[in-house]
């Protein structure tokens, strides 16, 4: 138990912290105020969040006397990382920020240059970015933390991760599914999630539901969840900190039950403090301590106003700085003394900076791929052959990869990792129950919210996994997904973080082959989405078969630092390259598929492009067709597997240049493109490419329903008979047939529309068809 020494420490380094905190909030100069405030020293611009600091800064400051006790490694995961200055106090109290970042030593022109710095031009945001020690969770968005604390301690046995629940983050839909977290953690080979729900009863402007609700009935549902809450509530420091520090040792002795085996509920607090706690409590005759009033600036004219000046000097002198910090600034040896040290400190825990990350070790492809013979002669069911690459990489990876998936993983084919593994399920299992597992690798909850926030959790801590959805359902990680890409490129500036393994995206059940399902479950758009942001992250693939599959995420497996999305469908489908061409088609990203062009020696006089599966099979059916129908038409026929190939090089770093775009689209030539997605996303890629007026792109227009394969093509314009005709119509020599030629076309889509109405199923020309082959192309 803790006894008065110890909590008058604790109470010493949360001053500390709270006026480091205020700190960075308004002082631009006089740091250890030796001199009466002056307008010259404070910030123009007040930028920042108070409201939540107290909050964070005791809890820092008791988790870090239980780590000095017991020697535990602890991450904390603040869900208001919006209170970043309270994280900045805290590790720069504990050495680390001063040693990442030169010139904010811990010494009087350090503080200075920690309260410069903070929401400063030049300097560090607001929020818990990259850019701060021991952190994995920016928190600006709200409600990721608990997932993200969560898939923290997967695999991590020996780890505990305290993740600080705002009460107006609570309220979002992300965190309040996260509270099922018991029902997937493994008691002993994973770590222990410890989630605090600071109720400090407001948000920005409002009240918060949880701060309203009886305590009886927050206690209830959490305990619903799983969880064992214990309450702490008070607004007098001493009493606060006796309650506290009792609630944490028995969490603590309660997770070490859990470590040994004891079946029992996971600990968790429920911390009652006012909001904006220290603050004045009144200004101008208005609440404002324990109010939304707090929330950010809770002095805002003090640069203008002398009273407001006045109550800012009252607020920082009431910490009694010149009791914690020495006149060199250094912090006093009552402070130091609750500063853990090395690695034991949370700001410089290893497992937030990745510090052990390696790399997977990976299958031969080749022992994958699937016999071809000849071209678009035979079927696969590419996910299905990708599944099998999967099992075998997570029996070499048994401990540091794991699949996510909305209840879709055997939907998707990828059962075959099913067969080393099972569904992870910790509650009781039912007699009908399959492939349930205590300890299984691959995570499935109808929470596209949770595979996206546990996933990072573990990408970010240094480990891999495949994240598998339907195509539409990919769209509800927007928002998270750009989140994730920002952190990445952040990161990427601080040379001591360990750049992460990369986000890897399995997007199938795509649009194409949601003909069963109808509109609710038609849409491409999540790729243009990706593409939209950071280039120096986004990748999309569209690999046109299996073996392309294959080597496209043998790729991304390989590679760090990079949100790579791969799109594939999961039904029997033709196949195209050997694992020799696939190979090499996927390292140059788009190519000329000579066996499938007409061109020879001399230039086109079209040329047929195509990006996706079904788009793929289109196009060269439509080849097929065009040498049937008009023998003297040369055709170039170009597969693109990386979407971002067709990027100007200075808007993306996979982007081609001109000249090797020109050689293979030309610039005089038409170019019709069936595309996966939204056709508008390949004028954006091309608008500035030589002979751009002269590209025609047919893609998803939203004209979805339950319908046939091929009639969800034709809906859209991208099936065989209408890629043809765009083709003839845009070849000038061919305008005397072309009114016959057309015709022809029209007629044969007019047949299978009139026969796939009457039978519920695409005529046997559609469904059988295989690439008829030339030996003269091959």
């Amino acid at each position: 138990m803790a006894n008065a020494n110890d909590l008058e420490g604790v109470d010493a380094w949360w001053r500390a912290a709270n006026y480091l905190s205020a700190g960075q909030l308004y002082l631009l100069d006089n740091p250890l105020l030796t001199e009466p405030l002056r307008p010259e020293h404070l910030k123009r611009r007040l930028l920042g969040h108070w409201g939540t600091v107290p909050g964070l800064t005791l809890t820092y400051a008791h988790l870090n006397r239980l780590i000095l006790r017991d020697d535990r490694s602890v991450l904390f995961v603040a869900g208001p990382g919006h209170g970043a200055a309270g994280l900045n106090a805290a590790a720069w109290l504990e050495g680390s920020y001063g040693a990442r970042h030169p010139g904010a030593a811990r010494d009087a022109a350090g503080m200075r240059e920690l309260f410069r710095q903070f929401s400063f031009p030049g300097g560090v945001p607001s929020h818990a970015s990259p850019h701060l020690p021991g952190s994995i969770h920016e928190g600006g968005e709200l409600g990721y933390s608990l997932a993200h604390a969560t898939g923290a301690v997967l695999d991590n046995p020996d780890l505990t991760a305290v993740c600080v629940i705002g009460d107006g983050e609570a309220e979002t839909g992300p965190l309040a599914t996260s509270w099922n977290a018991p029902a997937f953690l493994h008691p002993t080979q994973d770590g222990a999630v410890l989630p605090i729900l600071h109720l400090n009863g407001y948000k920005i402007a409002n009240p918060t539901v949880l701060g309203r609700m009886r305590r009886d009935d927050v206690t209830a549902l959490l305990r619903a969840h799983g969880w064992a809450p214990t309450v702490v509530a008070g607004d007098h420091p001493v009493k606060v900190h006796e309650q506290y520090a009792a609630a944490l040792e028995s969490a603590f002795e309660r997770i070490d039950d859990i470590r040994a085996g004891a079946r029992a509920e996971r600990p968790a607090i429920i911390l009652e403090t006012p909001k904006g706690w220290t603050c004045p409590a009144r200004v101008n005759g208005v609440a404002v301590e324990g109010t939304a009033r707090s929330h950010q600036i809770p002095l805002d004219a003090v640069h203008d106003n002398p009273y407001h000046r006045a109550l800012l000097e009252e607020w920082l002198r009431s910490y009694h700085p010149e009791e914690l910090f020495g006149a060199d600034g250094v912090p006093v040896a009552a402070v130091r003394k609750l500063c853990p040290e090395g690695e034991t400190r949370m700001s410089a825990n290893p497992v937030a900076h990745a510090r052990d990350s390696v790399d997977l070790r990976l299958p031969d492809v080749a022992a994958h791929t699937v016999d071809v013979g000849a071209p678009g002669t035979r079927h696969a069911e590419a996910t299905k052959v990708l599944g099998r690459y999967l099992r075998d990489t997570l029996t070499a990876n048994p401990r540091r990869m794991l699949f996510f998936s909305p209840d879709e993983h055997a939907s998707n084919r990828l059962d075959a990792v099913l067969e080393v593994t099972g569904r992870r399920w910790q509650l009781e299992p039912g007699p009908a129950d399959e492939q349930l597992a205590p300890d299984g690798r691959v995570f499935e909850v109808l929470s596209e919210h949770l595979c996206q926030g546990w996933l990072e959790g573990y990408l970010l801590t240094g480990r891999h996994g495949v994240f598998s959805t339907y195509e539409a359902f990919a769209h509800i990680v927007d928002s998270m997904v750009v989140q994730h890409a920002k952190w990445l490129r952040e990161a990427s500036r601080y040379h001591w973080r360990t750049t992460i393994p990369s986000l890897n995206y399995l997007v199938t059940s795509h649009v194409w082959r949601q003909d069963h399902n109808g509109a609710s479950h038609q849409d491409p758009g999540f790729i243009d989405h990706v593409l939209s942001k950071r280039p120096e992250v986004g990748r999309v693939y569209l690999p046109p078969d299996a073996n392309c599959l294959l080597h496209v995420f043998d790729h991304c497996l390989r590679g760090r630092g990079r949100v790579n999305v791969v799109v594939a469908g999961k039904q029997p489908a033709l196949q195209y390259l050997s694992d020799e061409r696939a190979a090499e088609h996927v390292n140059r990203g788009l190519g000329v598929w000579n066996w499938a062009s007409t061109e020879g020696a001399g230039k086109p006089d079209a040329v047929l492009a195509c990006a996706g599966d079904v788009p793929t099979q289109e196009a060269l059916a439509a080849a097929a067709l065009l040498r049937e129908l008009v023998p003297d038409l040369a055709i170039r026929f170009v597969n693109v597997v990386d979407l971002a190939r067709l990027f100007p090089p200075d808007r993306h770093p996979h982007g081609m240049p001109d000249r090797q775009y020109a050689e293979m689209f030309t610039t005089t030539r038409p170019v019709v493109f069936a595309f996966h997605g939204y056709p508008w996303l390949i004028h954006q890629l091309t608008y500035r490419r030589p002979g751009h007026d002269q590209l025609h792109v047919h893609g998803f227009h939203d004209n979805g329903t339950t319908t046939t394969p091929f009639q969800m093509c034709a809906m859209n314009g991208i099936d065989r008979y209408q890629l043809a005709l765009a083709v003839l119509e845009q070849v000038p020599r061919l305008a005397d047939r072309l009114g016959r030629l057309r015709e022809h076309l029209l007629h044969l889509l007019h047949a299978n529309t009139v026969h796939a109405e009457r039978v519920g199923a695409d005529l046997p020309e559609i469904t059988d068809w295989t690439w008829p082959g030339d030996p003269d192309h091959h």
